[in-house]
C-alpha cells in the first residue's frame, strides 16, 4: 500500500511557511506527497487584478509543489471566499478520496483569519467522510475504508486570534532543511511586495526563518522546527494511530514538560 500525505491549507505559501520541512522528511521516508491550497491566492496583490494574481500564484504554487516532489491539486475558490458550505465540502471530499491519505496536515482550529480556520473545518469533515458511503462527493468518488490521521500546524504568527501564546504537542526538527524551505518559499515571488504592504513583513524569507527559529526554541532542542498537534482520533483512526511520529523516528520531540 502506498503511503500518502496530503497537505491542505488556505493560501499559496502557507505550506512553505509552516509545514514544508515535515513534508520533505515524509518524502524522504517514502511517502507520496500531495499539495493543495483551497483558495487560489487571488487577493494577494496590490498591482494585479484578481484573475491575473490567481494565475501568477497558481504557477508559483505548482513550481513549489514540483520542488517538493508533490502532486499539485487545483484550488477550489478565491481568497476570502473559503466558507464551510456543502458545495466546497463535497469537492474537497472528492480530493481526499482520490488521494486516500493516511496523514493530513492542515491549519490549527484557531488561527488569525477565517480562511485558515474554515479550511481546517472543511478538511476535518472531508477526512471524516473518507469512509462514509452515504456522503456524496463532487465529482462522485467512492468512500474508502481506511484510517486517516489529521495533524494541525501551529498558527502563522505563533499566536491565537486574541493574542494568546500557543504550543504544539510535538516538534519536528527541520534544522537541516531550512535552505530547502527557503528555496520553496522564494518561488512565491509575487508575495514579497504584498506582505510588505499588507502585513508589514519586511523580509519575506527572513520572516520564515524567524518563525522556524521561534518554534525551534519552543521545542527545547532543535535550532529550527515545525510544530504539530494530532487531532483527536474519534471517527478517523484507532486510538494509537500516530503515523507522522511513527514515520519520523528520531526527528521529533514532545513539548517540553513545565
Amino acid at each position: 500500500m502506498t503511503k500518502r500525505a496530503l497537505a491542505v491549507v488556505a493560501h499559496p505559501d502557507d505550506i512553505e511557511f509552516m509545514m514544508s520541512g515535515t513534508l520533505m522528511h515524509l518524502g524522504r521516508v517514502g511517502y507520496e506527497l500531495h499539495y493543495m491550497t483551497v483558495a487560489n491566492g487571488s487577493c494577494g496583490s496590490v498591482t494585479h487584478d484578481a484573475r491575473e494574481t490567481a494565475r501568477i500564484r497558481r504557477q508559483e504554487s505548482m513550481a513549489a509543489a514540483g520542488l517538493l516532489g508533490a502532486v499539485y491539486h487545483e484550488s477550489l475558490c478565491n481568497d476570502l471566499e473559503i466558507f464551510y458550505d456543502l458545495p466546497t465540502l463535497r469537492r474537497l471530499t472528492a480530493v481526499v478520496r482520490e488521494v486516500a491519505p493516511t496523514i493530513v496536515l492542515t491549519h490549527p482550529p484557531r488561527d488569525y483569519m477565517e480562511d485558515h480556520m474554515n479550511t481546517c473545518r472543511l478538511i476535518l469533515t472531508a477526512a471524516f467522510a473518507l469512509g462514509v458511503p452515504n456522503f456524496a462527493a463532487e465529482p462522485a468518488r467512492d468512500a474508502i475504508e481506511q484510517e486517516v490521521t489529521v495533524y494541525h500546524a501551529l498558527p502563522y504568527g505563533l499566536r491565537e486570534p486574541l493574542g494568546g501564546a500557543v504550543q504544539a504537542e510535538f516538534y519536528v526538527d527541520v534544522s537541516n532543511l531550512m535552505q530547502a524551505k527557503q528555496d520553496m518559499l522564494a518561488l512565491h515571488r509575487s508575495q514579497r511586495q504584498w506582505l510588505d504592504v499588507s502585513q508589514g513583513v519586511d523580509s519575506f524569507l527572513g520572516h520564515a526563518q524567524e518563525i522556524g527559529a521561534a518554534i525551534g526554541q519552543m521545542s527545547g532542542r532543535f535550532t529550527y522546527a515545525e510544530g504539530w498537534t494530532r487531532h483527536l482520533h474519534f471517527g478517523y483512526a484507532g486510538a494509537d494511530a500516530d503515523p507522522l511520529r511513527d514515520a519520523l523516528t528520531g526527528l521529533w520531540v514532545d513539548h517540553p514538560s513545565d
